[in-house]
């Protein structure tokens, strides 16, 4: 599909923060040039960069026509940009700082703009294509560590759980046992579940417990032993291996044992990681085990951990029978007691993973299954996507300012939504229905003003009327069979509440501060949240965790899920509409500059790679604009439709694609 720039900008092709560009409107930095500094220049040809790498599109979107038509269509393409042919006249806004140059100066103009398109075209990234299997993870060892079980012919669960463990080694930022998450499942006979393993508040939990004599938010929800959660992720993984696994428990466990027990060299990423956690210092046990007792890991050293290498070996002996009763249980517990914590013994007992029915709905011709509440992330994506239907949003392209102010405005209501409705489901009556209804989504996609935003003071929460009778991280399989999984779990904040346990050697989450720690107070997202969420023994936390899975003529067609906190809902949408709407392929959708509306604040996060045009637009149309680090961290697999499989990671933090 051609993509149409507004009316003032030229649109860039996908780029962002893996991409390490940043480039402007081609119109807007010619004019600066005008004025003949150097960093004019500069700016100028970042904008021929991004005008060549909208031409790059029309390459990808060659590669999908019959190979007669592509060789015509380059032809036709080379002609037009070639850097013998161009003259000024042939790059119209050049005209206007032509006057004055001599042809000697217009010849080094020419070998810039060569420069700046090898630059466009070298510094794309194409997806990892494999035919048979297929992982896509945050870290290396562990995405190796799900081929390999592929390769032995497990199937996409025992591939999961083996991730599972394996991330709780080597991704200690988000991978974990002390954490929780959601599974979503996807069967090769065409069975979906959906097996959410979230944390629960401790029996000892109070509506008021971080609140200080004076009402105030202490920040106890997100630092130390009282911020933790009960953790799930262990009994979630075995309920998954007994109802859908087919390899022995205790082998899918080994290879987190040994990658404690011998260690692992560890990354760059994982280095400054560490080194730039400001929780991990505050407690001795994690500064021990992570930070050298201040001495600090470089990129290549071995990260040895033997304590957590114990607890593994006995939980893949056990089974999650260790940790929730067992040793394991015993000592978290007498830790938390020691130190002031609300895990008890009698809470591990107790915990169950849950399974429960996967939310679907349809988008464009595609099937949607997606995850089902205590997460707020499908609903608020099928919600989303129903608004953008039939709006014509994308008529105007990607990253053009109307497209984009039109999905921040479907943004904002959704979160003003979220505020309200939604919550853990054993505790909560959540409208599902109401929220999706077709009568309540025509009435919030006419609110939509196409020229103004609408302030979020006058945005409330809808009143639906069918109700129902950070840090974390994801990963991706498909297996031979055509099983399809995708794994999002996490401890809420970078290495969670910073807190590892002695003796056991894993980190504790902060989950906790997911719940409503005081209704109509923001979270550490920012997130403002009601009533619905307020704290209460044994319940979930709201949560955005958003994996998803899409299906067209019945057959799975796309894999995608990320960490992010209250990002991950936009996130993951941007990516998909960038693929069903825009027709990029996986890499350039995950790589494209992404934005972000929660509602509260009223502020249009915007990361780097938009044009200063569009930004101004933005303004113009009324939206307080703010530059954001990142919009989540997507990763996922596409199938397409000659079998072949595609595997994309996010250059936004580390990632890995392997397969056979």
């Amino acid at each position: 599909m051609p993509l149409k720039p507004d009316s003032t900008t030229l649109r860039r092709a996908p780029s962002g923060p893996s991409a390490n560009v940043n480039s402007t409107s081609v119109e807007g930095s010619l004019e600066s040039a005008a004025a003949g500094s150097i960093a004019a220049w500069a700016l100028t040809f970042r904008g021929l960069a991004g005008h060549l790498r909208t031409r790059r599109e029309g390459a990808v979107q060659r590669r999908n026509k019959p190979l007669a038509e592509q060789k015509n269509t380059r032809e036709r393409s080379v002609q037009q940009t070639s850097i013998c042919n161009l003259t000024v006249a042939d790059y119209q806004p050049l005209n206007r700082i032509a006057g004055g140059y001599t042809e000697k100066m217009l010849r080094g103009l020419r070998c810039l703009y060569l420069l700046a398109l090898a630059g466009a075209w070298l510094g794309a990234r194409e997806p990892v294509r494999f035919q048979k299997a297929m992982v896509v993870a945050q870290e290396a060892h562990a995405t190796d560590v799900g081929r390999d079980v592929l390769k032995a012919g497990g199937n996409a669960v025992d591939a999961a759980v083996a991730v599972g463990f394996a991330l709780a080694v080597t991704y200690p930022t988000a991978g974990n046992l002390g954490g929780g998450g959601f599974l979503l499942l996807r069967m090769a006979d065409g069975r979906t579940t959906f097996i959410d393993f979230r944390e629960r508040a401790p029996l000892a939990s109070t509506r008021n417990m971080y609140l200080d004599a004076a009402g105030n938010v202490t920040k106890d929800s997100i630092l130390g032993w009282r911020a933790a959660g009960v953790p799930g992720t262990v009994r979630g993984l075995e309920l998954a291996h007994k109802k859908y696994g087919s390899k022995p428990w205790a082998r899918l466990v080994e290879p987190a044992v040994k990658l404690a027990g011998k260690g692992f060299e560890i990354s760059d990423y994982a280095a400054r990681s560490f080194r730039e956690a400001k929780n991990l210092p505050q407690f001795l046990e994690s500064k021990r085990i992570f930070l050298k007792n201040g001495a600090y890991f470089l990129a290549g050293d071995k990260l040895v951990q033997p304590e957590l290498s114990a607890v593994l070996k006995r939980i893949g002996k056990l089974g999650a029978r260790d940790f929730y009763e067992g040793e394991t249980a015993r000592l978290l517990a007498e830790q938390c007691k020691l130190n002031g914590g609300l895990i008890t013994l009698e809470d591990l007992k107790q915990y169950k993973a849950v399974e429960r029915p996967a939310l679907k709905g349809s988008y464009k011709g595609y099937e949607v299954i997606t995850a089902p509440p205590p997460s707020s992330g499908g609903v608020g994506l099928l919600q989303m996507m129903a608004v953008l239907e039939g709006s014509g949003y994308e008529k105007s392209g990607a990253e053009s300012a109307k497209s984009i102010h039109f999905l921040a405005e479907t943004m904002r209501r959704y979160y003003a939504d979220r505020s309200e409705h939604l919550a853990d489901p054993d505790f909560h009556k959540v409208p599902l229905s109401g929220l999706l209804d077709r009568t309540y989504i025509d009435k919030l996609r006419g609110s939509i003003d196409w020229d103004h935003a609408a302030p979020s003071a006058l945005v409330k929460p809808g009143i639906p009327t069918a109700p129902e009778s950070t840090e974390t991280t994801n990963f991706s399989i498909v297996d031979a069979m055509g099983n399809a999984a995708v794994l999002t779990y996490t401890l809420n904040g970078n290495y969670g509440s910073g807190v590892a346990v002695p003796k056991l050697g894993f980190l504790l989450n902060n989950e906790m501060d997911d719940f409503s720690v005081k209704p109509g107070t923001p979270n550490m997202f920012q997130l403002v949240q009601g009533e619905a969420n307020a704290i209460q023994p044994k319940k979930t936390p709201l949560s955005a965790m958003t994996p998803t899975i899409l299906l067209k003529d019945g057959k799975v067609r796309m894999l995608v899920g990320a960490p992010g906190g209250g990002r991950i809902i936009t996130g993951v949408l941007q990516v998909i509409l960038n693929v069903v709407d825009y027709g990029m392929n996986l890499q350039e959708a995950i790589d494209a500059p992404r934005f972000h509306h929660q509602w509260l604040p009223d502020k249009l996060y915007l990361e780097k790679g938009f044009s200063p045009d569009t930004i101004e637009l933005l303004k113009q149309r009324g939206h307080a604009t703010e530059p954001i680090e990142g919009v989540a961290a997507v990763n996922g697999i596409m199938i397409g439709a000659e079998g072949w499989m595609y595997g994309a990671w996010d250059g936004r933090r580390d990632g890995k694609v392997s397969g056979y």
